[in-house]
């Protein structure tokens, strides 16, 4: 049996049409049937999986605080004062903690954007420097992480690049296009259909999988166990 069904992305479309705390509340219980709920049961069937990629790696089915993000946007500081996501994901954190800047698993649902990432998304100046240091001290384990041909065919290194080497590394190294990331992620996509379908959670945990080595890295990077 899927976990998700053409019904999350249904609502999710219709919310971005309808970002409004009125259309919301009527059709909250949609919200909790159709996206929330599979979402967690996604989680809480996830967790033998995760536990064989990493010991260290947490599913957390809370409604709040866990494993899936909530749908609440924070609008203290934004311009944009749309209250809700027009998207759903869910956050696999290191048992060290949510504040600790450590790698996670993610996945990402969207109406025509679904994808699954890996890593950290613009880890602090500190946390950056002891990945960089790591890259540039073990070039070859690097190496053979990210050019591993199913990892290098499977997954995109996102997110944007300093445009300048890093205080106190060579701009010369062999290496500066890893040094000069500002984020550390793999992601790759995949389609509504095979989202919907019902091997998907295999499909996700074989992706973090041959993510393992890459989120593994970074985590020891950080000084935390993987």
């Amino acid at each position: 049996m899927a976990h998700f069904t053409p019904a999350l992305f249904d609502f999710l479309e219709e919310l971005a049409a309808n970002n409004r705390r009125d259309w919301f509340q009527a059709n909250k219980q949609r919200y909790r049937t159709d996206v929330q709920d599979p979402l967690l049961q996604f989680v809480t069937d996830f967790e033998d999986r995760l536990a064989s990629i990493s010991p260290h790696m947490v599913a957390d089915a809370r409604r709040s605080g866990g494993s899936v993000f909530r749908i609440y946007r924070d609008v203290r500081f934004s311009k944009d004062k749309t209250p809700y996501k027009t998207n759903a994901g869910v956050h696999f954190r290191h048992e060290a903690g949510r504040d600790v800047h450590g790698p996670g698993l993610y996945l990402h649902l969207e109406p025509g954007m679904v994808f699954a990432g890996a890593g950290l998304w613009r880890p602090n100046a500190a946390t950056a420097g002891k990945i960089r240091e790591a890259i540039a001290e073990n070039p070859d384990v690097w190496g053979r992480i990210v050019d591993e041909p199913r990892f290098a065919s499977t997954f995109t290194l996102e997110g944007e690049s300093l445009k300048r080497a890093p205080r106190g590394f060579d701009p010369e190294h062999p290496l500066i296009h890893y040094l000069k990331l500002k984020s550390f992620v793999a992601t790759t996509s995949f389609s509504e259909e095979e989202t919907c379908a019902p091997d998907f959670i295999d499909l996700y945990t074989d992706t973090c999988l041959v993510a393992a080595p890459f989120a593994g890295f970074l985590t020891a990077a950080v000084g935390l166990a993987w």
